[in-house]
């Protein structure tokens, strides 16, 4: 009787455990088999000579144990011999000395002490399973945007749970300045790391990562997590500002414009989110004067020197755009530093050296459009960061023909002859 109340218990029990944790039918199985095999091996010494056979669909267990036979009254040890007279009255009656023979164990008929013994072990080595189950889903998920609900706020941290009740630690230093969480309230973040220390896992999220941004951009922006947008770098001061570099494989998308959305309404949410937090998006370049002219956008940059092996880069502007450049508190430039990988310093150019010079742009009328990119491209901002540059220069790095060159620098020369 205890037999069918008992082992089929543990059956069931697993598997409620099993529809609860998504453990796969082959792990059930398996950690069943073990438990029983640890139990049975300090009962008999041994499990080498037990088979253990799940069923696991109609809820039993099956164990045998394989004893040799040997001649009556020399059997030294009961749990791997047997003698001839006992084996043969365990219906075998065929059965010959030096043979095998096998015997159905019950595992019931062992007491109330060895079913414990097993719904222990059983239960030790389901919470091993649930923490290994826990640590490697989320270790698979660092960098992804998960929501929890804030359980309890301490000083240091705040305890988020997700839908499933596993509990994410939101650390101080990771929460956004301004981050104020009541009980019961929904919290975006991304998960930033999983310890696993002494087999316990813990898992972190964070806010200010540049990853948070990522995912809330990949969430409000289609384009992006369909990839026909790729955001190429992303600089961040929690809270403050952040700057954000995209590009478009579709030629018919603009990148920066679907990131906005129409008057603003995709990255307003994200602001919002980022407890008012400014965002700049601004198309990305491969070209690195370019890249860091715009981002040091709103300032407008004259003209840019680089040095790539040592990743600096000296930049010079109308005394009108240096403050625009550098930005409240320094956040512009230590930003647009951060995400083009350049040391940037900025220059003041002397009042003279602006009086009679013209940006670029306004040469649109005589000027095609696609070579005033050019040399931009290649840092020459205005008229006479033009004329300054040796005409060899001018064709190689702006890619342009010698008569493209020759026509450009004659109709700015006029212009200031004019």
């Amino acid at each position: 009787m205890a037999k069918k109340e008992e082992a089929p218990n543990m059956v069931e029990r697993f598997a409620e455990f099993k529809e609860l944790k998504n453990i796969d039918k082959t792990t059930m199985i398996s950690v069943l088999e073990e438990s029983f095999r640890n139990v049975l091996a300090k009962m008999f010494g041994t499990d080498e000579n037990l088979d253990v056979i799940m069923n696991p669909d109609k809820g039993d267990v099956q164990i045998f144990q394989n004893l040799q036979v040997v001649p009556d009254g020399e059997v030294e040890d009961p749990y791997r011999q047997i003698s001839l007279t006992d084996a043969r009255a365990d219906d075998d009656p065929e059965v010959e000395i030096g043979e095998e023979h096998t015997k159905e164990i019950i595992f019931a008929n062992f007491g109330r002490r060895a079913i414990l013994n097993l719904r222990q072990t059983l239960q030790s080595k389901i919470l091993d399973l649930q923490k290994d189950a826990l640590y490697n889903k989320f270790k698979d998920l660092e960098g992804e945007l998960v929501s929890g609900e804030v359980y309890q706020t301490w000083s240091k941290e705040t305890l988020l749970m997700d839908v499933e009740k596993n509990e994410l630690h939101l650390p101080k230093s990771e929460s956004i300045p301004g981050d104020f969480f009541r009980k019961g309230e929904t919290v975006r973040a991304v998960i930033l790391k999983v310890d696993n220390t002494n087999n316990n896992p813990r898992i972190y999220v964070s806010r200010t990562s540049e990853a948070f941004l990522r995912r809330l951009f990949e969430l409000e922006v289609p384009e992006i997590h369909d990839g026909l947008i790729n955001i190429r770098a992303v600089a961040r001061i929690p809270g403050e500002r952040a700057k954000i570099a995209v590009e478009s494989y579709d030629d018919r998308i603009d990148p920066v414009g679907a990131c906005v959305g129409v008057k603003g309404s995709r990255i307003h949410g994200i602001v919002r989110e980022l407890r008012n937090e400014n965002i700049d998006v601004i198309n990305y370049t491969s070209n690195p004067s370019l890249l860091i002219q715009r981002a040091l956008s709103p300032a407008r940059v004259s003209s840019i020197r680089l040095d790539e092996d040592e990743k600096k880069a000296e930049v010079f502007l109308r005394p009108e755009e240096v403050s625009l450049a550098i930005g409240k508190g320094g956040l512009n430039i230590k930003l647009a530093s951060m995400l083009t990988g350049y040391v940037i310093d900025v220059y003041r150019d002397t009042e003279e050296a602006f009086e009679e010079d013209i940006y670029l742009d306004e040469f649109k009328d005589e000027i095609d459009s696609w070579v005033i990119e050019a040399l931009k491209n290649m840092g020459c901002v205005t008229a006479k960061g033009v004329l300054g540059t040796p005409r060899e220069v001018l064709i190689e790095k702006a890619d342009l023909e010698e008569s493209t060159v020759d026509q450009v620098i004659e109709v700015l020369k006029a212009e200031f002859e004019d």
